[in-house]
Order: C-alpha cells, then structure tokens, then sequence
C-alpha cells in the first residue's frame, strides 16, 4: 500500500481552445500513441461540426455533449454476507468528465462510418442533443441505480 497519495499530475492547455479538458480528451481518443492523429480528429472534428451547425461553435457543442453524458450515479458491487449488491453511490465531479469521455469515445469507435472524425462529430451532437449511445448509456446507469435504491443503505 501507498505511504502517502500520489500528487495529481495537471494537463497542458490545448493550443487551439485553451482548455486542459480537450487535452484530456484527445489523450483519450489516442490511439497506439499517435497523438497527432488524435489532435487531428478531434480538431477536424469540431470544423466538422461548425460546418453542419453554423450557429453554434463545435466547442460549445462538445462542453454540452460531456455535460449531458455525465452521470451523477452509479453503482459499486459489494459483498455482504456471501450476497453480492449492486450499490447506488453518487460519482466524484473527476470521474463523471472521465467517464463520459471514455464513453463518447468508446462508443464513436463503435459506429458505423466512413472516417473517425465524421463518427466523432455525429456522436457529439447527437450527445449534445441528448441522444445517442453514449447518453443511453448515461440513462441506463441512471436507471440501474435507481432499481437498486433499497440497496442505498449498505454504502
């Protein structure tokens, strides 16, 4: 076990937006440590997304995306006198933005499409939109928590 917490290591802004949270995103939808692709998709992705919505910037539309993808509950499995629970407990504000980025990009990597950018750029905006798998996903976590509610007292 760890003598003391490890220190939390804090990402650079990217260049583009400024945000140590796109940063973060494009380290996750990396693929085989081409990160210059990754920066490539993502950025081509949000032109993508202008172009479709001239209204409204793709950044924008990516921050509302992560918004509506992240969950607030979740269930944790515990064993309990040889019985295992599935234990409603609510998520910490940096686990939430990690999993709903995990999950957008997991699910873009499943849809069907001609090149990753496009896929990306639909699974945004549907997820801005509130649709989509990745905000399914939301839901059915959502729900699965709620069927396990008369569990909420094991935490």
């Amino acid at each position: 076990m760890r003598k003391k917490k490890a220190p939390k290591r804090f990402l650079a802004p990217d260049p583009k937006f400024g945000d140590p949270l796109v940063t973060r995103f494009i380290n996750i939808l990396m693929y085989s440590g081409e990160k210059s692709v990754a920066t490539k998709i993502f950025y081509d992705a949000m032109a993508h997304i202008e172009k479709n919505n001239p209204e409204a910037s793709g950044y924008e539309i990516w921050k509302e995306a992560l918004n509506n993808v992240a969950p607030s509950v979740e269930v944790r499995s515990r064993r309990i006198g040889g019985a295992t629970f599935q234990i409603p407990t609510e998520v910490r504000p940096d686990r939430k933005i990690s999993l709903s980025m995990k999950w957008i990009v997991r699910y873009t990597r499943e849809r069907s499409g001609r090149s990753m950018y496009e896929k990306l750029a639909q699974e945004l905006t549907a997820a801005a939109k509130k649709e989509g798998a990745s905000y399914k996903k939301k839901e059915d976590t959502h729900k699965m928590a709620e069927a396990n509610k008369a569990f909420a007292h094991f935490r």
